[in-house]
């Protein structure tokens, strides 16, 4: 499990530390940070925590997965300088060399899984990541051309899904269309099978205007687009409802009886999301063939190096990310040799069996 430190000058290390800090933790899976051994000493002893010893590696394949230790890949300078809850070029270029050198690793099967902390937007931002976030970074260093990276929010029970992912407010509504929303029910609807092992999975869908558009008094998005689009998905058997205004759905708490939600935009699905999961969120990246997921919180700099932050949910990715995995193992396996059709005789009941070859006189 390659983990990378996201931004140095952020909680990640802190979350780190306290997360491996269990010795459980290297049991489950065979944990690979890619960042600093420096660093992570320069927090631990601010902060007082307990010592986790770090294995220094160069490569994934140096690691012993019987070995039951947390590996470290140096990737940044031993003179880079931490600043605690600033945001600082050099932070952004060491979360920035962790990931491209966790994600070379992913592609060439060096690790199984990928788990990022927290990155600064921008930090990070620059001639060498012109990107809004992981997610699309992702896209473009992992996908094939043709995947489409998708953004769920995940905690037991809940999860939620974006249309739009890290656009303006005044950009959604041109890039909520009949074929956006329709592609995003049939993504969204794969990946609970394939990832989260929920067959037949229900999903709702939320109206991008307040009240669903009240019948085309506060638009006509939700009836001449999203309803549409549902329709569309619903011919493809993705199992689809709505649109439903999200502050009904989630006030009334009728969101529970959906395996999903869709959602037209960031805030509208995130802000319900965080609030309703709290510390076990988890952000996964869908769509790709490679399992990436995130705690679904930020650098958090005006708690960094304090001692306080809470270490859940990098814990709750970590968990995600294994059970992925294994899900997307498990239905390889089921579908790797389907049965073969077989077609019934007009008014018989039976499956006719091969026909035998007649012997020749």
């Amino acid at each position: 499990m390659g983990i990378t430190h996201g931004d140095i000058n952020g909680i990640g290390y802190e979350t780190l530390l306290k997360t491996f800090e269990d010795p459980r933790m290297g049991e489950i899976c065979t944990p690979v940070v890619y960042g600093s051994a420096k660093i992570a000493s320069y927090y631990r002893k601010a902060m007082n925590l307990p010592e986790v010893k770090f294995t220094q590696v160069s490569s994934p394949s140096e690691t012993d997965p019987a070995g039951e230790r947390v590996y470290m890949i140096n990737v940044v300078p031993e003179d880079t300088r931490i600043e605690p809850g600033q945001s600082t070029p050099e932070g952004g270029a060491a979360a920035l060399e962790a990931l491209r050198r966790a994600v070379a690793d992913l592609r060439d099967g060096e690790i199984d899984v990928l788990v990022t902390c927290p990155i600064n937007k921008h930090a990070i931002h620059g001639e060498n990541f012109d990107f809004p976030g992981h997610t699309e970074f992702l896209q473009a260093e992992l996908g094939d051309g043709r995947d489409k990276a998708m953004m769920i929010m995940c905690a037991e029970g809940l999860r939620v899904a974006l249309v739009t992912i890290h656009d303006p407010l005044k950009d959604v509504a041109s890039k909520v269309t009949r074929e956006s929303v329709a592609r995003a029910l049939e993504a969204f609807s794969s990946s609970l099978v394939k990832d989260f092992g929920i067959h037949s999975p229900r999903i709702a869908v939320l109206s991008l205007n307040p009240h669903a558009g009240d019948g085309g008094v506060i638009g006509s998005e939700d009836s001449e687009i999203i309803a549409p689009a549902i329709e569309d998905a619903s011919k493809k058997k993705v199992l689809a409802f709505g649109p439903y205004a999200s502050d009904g759905l989630f006030g009334s708490g009728s969101y529970r009886k959906f395996d999903g939600i869709l959602a037209m935009y960031h805030d509208q699905g995130l802000t319900p999301f965080k609030l309703l999961a709290g510390e076990n969120g988890v952000n996964f990246t869908a769509g790709l063939k490679y399992v990436r997921t995130s705690p679904d919180h930020g650098t958090a700099y005006d708690i960094a190096g304090k001692g306080v932050a809470d270490p859940q949910s990098l814990r709750e990715a970590i968990y995600a990310a294994m059970d992925i995995y294994r899900n997307r193992l498990r239905e390889e396996e089921a579908t790797a040799n389907p049965l073969r059709k077989q077609n019934f005789d007009r008014g018989s009941d039976r499956v006719p069996r091969e026909r035998e070859p007649k012997e020749s006189n």
